[in-house]
């Protein structure tokens, strides 16, 4: 069972590269936010366009293939 234990744990260690230090973690989850209030702004303008061309795409694909 410690062997389990040790081998989980070494291969966890890695992944603690991927996390911020404390000290940087309040400008590390402002830039998270940041990044999401952008992305969310462009998604909702793009996505109603995105859902029209697929569905104009999907209804001449689906045309074409009952001829």
């Amino acid at each position: 069972m410690i062997e389990l234990f040790f081998a989980v744990a070494f291969s966890a260690m890695p992944l603690t590269l991927y996390v911020p230090p404390i000290r940087s973690l309040n400008l590390f989850v402002e830039s998270l936010v940041n990044l999401l209030r952008q992305t969310t702004a462009y998604t909702h303008r793009v996505f109603p366009r995105l859902r029209t061309a697929v569905s104009r795409l999907l209804s001449n694909y689906s045309t074409s293939r009952r001829m």
